[in-house]
């Protein structure tokens, strides 16, 4: 029996005309280095040794031409030189290697009666791919190079063939049988027309057995034996009985050949038993599956039976549980995943985590497609789980940004926003940052309010005041009272122009367009001065002073005129409104980096007042504003100090004021400087 088909042979030809590649790229530089002599042919032999162009020259016709066309080895007769370059058609394959005068190779042009243009095109590819390894990877670069001259070869279909059968030869045995595709279509064709005769013939009354107790067997049997026969490749098995027939062994003859038909018989009745079964699905329908499925009586059993069967579901229900909130846990962490901090470490892991499950899969090859659809299709339902959870938690974000955008600022932003947490949080601050500058503003224009409503109270009572008695001492003749109506004049200027000059020493100082003359300093000794300076003030506000300053000098770098001022202002307030009979505590703490002062005292009046806005201007402890005084006192306290750098905080506890000063000790050049 002929076991070969005409698909195989034109398989085994490709895949030697392919191959040919190294050996005619070689047999160019040989036959170039046999026209030219520049190698000595034993000296060749020694170095090179057998070539496989030395078996592949012995099955073609071949010539080294110049550009002239003339042959330039003797070897080639005048008539193959005439078929190599002329005759295009007579062999079934031809190539054609051109070279430059530089040596090197500029083309490669393949040809042949058998040969389809799609097949030529793959060959030359080929070919110039094996003269590129060859010529650059140093196999033939030791020899002279070809140059300027065409190296042609050409096998007629004899040849061709009977090359193909030198270095493919044809198999034969079980394996060349198996590997046929008329066995295997003859063979398919038959399981086909089984599996017709099963599914058909229970339509003819008279020939139905499919009531049959054999045939009345659980789904999940026939489909395993089908499954198993198929994996075992059914077409080996019977593969390996037809061979043994054709080649007459034991198998094949006398008792063997009742084997032989006895394993076809047990093939075919297989196929047509199991679909004879399962035909039944066609006529039961629905009951089929309630009747005739063991996975279902195996559900039955496990969820209503007793012993060994509440034991499995129970065992089943825990195991479902744990790995339930398994893949919650993860999907909650894939779901709150900081992008913020850890974004490429967490691509890296997604990453290695699908490379290392494609790679699984990959590895199964007979159930790779079945399995890559199933990952495909868990993966699509995780990642549109994972994009609707996605989509939900920006519809919340969104919703805080419109609230927020809205001016919606008591509005708390709430909710679990997985990914969009970080950018949930940098929201709350910015409500917050908003919020309170919202307050700010409200609270600063208040305070301008106020501002306008105490300027005008403090200017207005002295000017008043001086236009009531310039009025009466226009008309009064008594000189004793016009010397008193003048001392008045003069005593309420002197509070407008206290008040004018505190209010543009104060709008100087918010403007930062104070000028500070900054030198060297015994806060200590300047402390003592204003002390002695008010010595009056504090005996008319009956109040005992006690000191606790340092006994050495502290020099720092401060504008001593305005360092005075922080402090005459902080001791009159003091006089203005401590209660009488009563101790004021000074107390100085000299630190590395700065210097601290505390002032203390019991206040007169009920301090309700807010201590966050005892500093802003034209506010006073006393709300009536019946004590003398700008309201600026505190304020330009306040101002300069923080001009020097220092911060002036006040705080109360019931009626206790406290003044805190922290001056910082900067760094004192040689020389004085005056800067803005």
């Amino acid at each position: 029996m002929q076991l070969e088909d005409e698909t195989d042979q034109s398989s085994r030809r490709q895949e030697a005309l392919l191959s040919m590649g190294d050996d005619l790229i070689e047999g160019s530089y040989i036959l170039y280095n046999e026209y030219s002599g520049d190698t000595e042919l034993s000296d060749f032999l020694n170095e090179y040794g057998q070539r496989d162009f030395d078996l592949t020259r012995k099955f073609m016709e071949y010539g080294v031409f110049d550009s002239e066309g003339k042959s330039l080895l003797d070897e080639t007769t005048e008539l193959e030189s005439t078929r190599l370059q002329r005759a295009q058609q007579y062999y079934a394959f031809q190539v054609e290697y051109d070279f430059s005068n530089e040596g090197e190779l500029s083309d490669v042009q393949v040809t042949g009666k058998s040969l389809t243009a799609q097949e030529e095109y793959d060959l030359e590819a080929t070919y110039l791919n094996d003269a590129a390894n060859a010529i650059y990877g140093g196999y033939v670069t030791e020899i002279t190079e070809p140059a300027g001259v065409k190296v042609i070869y050409g096998m007629t279909s004899d040849n061709l063939d009977s090359y193909t059968e030198a270095v493919y030869p044809q198999e034969t045995g079980l394996h060349r049988l198996y590997t046929l595709s008329a066995f295997r279509d003859i063979f398919e064709m038959l399981i086909l027309a089984v599996i017709a005769a099963a599914l058909l013939l229970p339509c003819i009354k008279r020939l139905d057995i499919s009531e049959m107790k054999v045939f009345r067997v659980p789904f999940e049997i026939p489909v395993f034996v089908l499954f198993f026969l198929m994996a075992a490749d059914i077409f080996w098995m019977t593969g390996a009985v037809v061979y043994s027939t054709l080649e007459g062994s034991a198998l094949g003859s006398g008792p063997g050949m009742l084997m032989n038909i006895v394993m076809w018989m047990c093939v075919f009745g297989i196929f047509f038993w199991a679909f004879t079964s399962l035909r039944a699905i066609i006529r039961m329908k629905g009951a089929y599956w309630r009747e005739r499925t063991l996975t279902r009586r195996l559900f039955r059993w496990i969820r209503y039976g007793e012993g060994g069967g509440k034991k499995i579901r129970e065992g089943t229900a825990g195991m479902f549980r744990k790995g339930k909130k398994f893949f919650a846990d993860q999907y909650d962490a894939l779901l709150h995943m900081d992008f913020k901090d850890k974004t490429n470490r967490t691509i890296i892991k997604i990453v290695a985590v699908n490379f290392i499950i494609l790679a699984i899969v990959c590895l199964f090859w007979f159930y790779g497609m079945f399995a890559l659809i199933i990952y495909s299709v868990l993966l699509f339902l995780f990642l549109r789980r994972f994009t609707k959870d996605l989509q939900e938690k920006y519809r919340l974000l969104l919703k805080s940004t419109n609230e927020l955008a809205e001016g919606h600022l008591d509005v708390p932003i709430e909710g679990d926003m997985g990914l969009f947490n970080p950018i949930g949080e940098e929201l709350k601050k910015i409500q917050k940052g908003f919020k309170k500058a919202v307050e700010e503003e409200v609270k600063n224009e208040r305070m301008k309010t106020e501002l306008v409503t105490n300027v005008s109270h403090d200017l207005r009572t002295p000017l008043t005041a001086i236009i009531t008695y310039t009025d009466l001492l226009k008309n009064e003749t008594d000189e004793e009272k016009r010397k008193e109506y003048i001392e008045v004049l003069e005593k309420k200027s002197l509070r407008l122009k206290v008040l004018i000059e505190d209010l543009f020493e104060i709008s100087k100082a918010a403007s930062k367009s104070v000028k500070m003359n900054y030198m060297k300093v015994d806060i200590v000794d300047l402390l003592k001065q204003v002390g002695l300076e008010n010595d009056s003030r504090i005996r008319e506000a009956d109040l005992e002073f006690r000191w606790k300053l340092p006994e050495h000098k502290i020099v720092m770098w401060l504008d001593s005129q305005k360092t005075y001022r922080i402090f005459e202002n902080l001791i009159v307030n003091i006089t203005k409104y401590a209660m009488p009979h009563t101790r004021v505590y000074i107390e100085m703490t000299d630190g590395e980096k700065g210097v601290h002062i505390s002032m203390k005292n019991v206040s007169a009046a009920e301090l309700d007042f807010n201590v966050d806005e005892i500093t802003d201007r034209f506010v006073r402890g006393d709300s009536s504003r019946n004590t003398e005084g700008s309201g600026l006192g505190l304020a330009i306290a306040k101002s300069f100090v923080e001009l020097q750098h220092g911060m002036l905080k006040i705080s109360t506890e019931a009626d206790l004021f406290k003044a805190d000063i922290a001056l910082p000790k900067m760094e004192m050049p040689e020389e004085p400087q005056e800067t803005e």
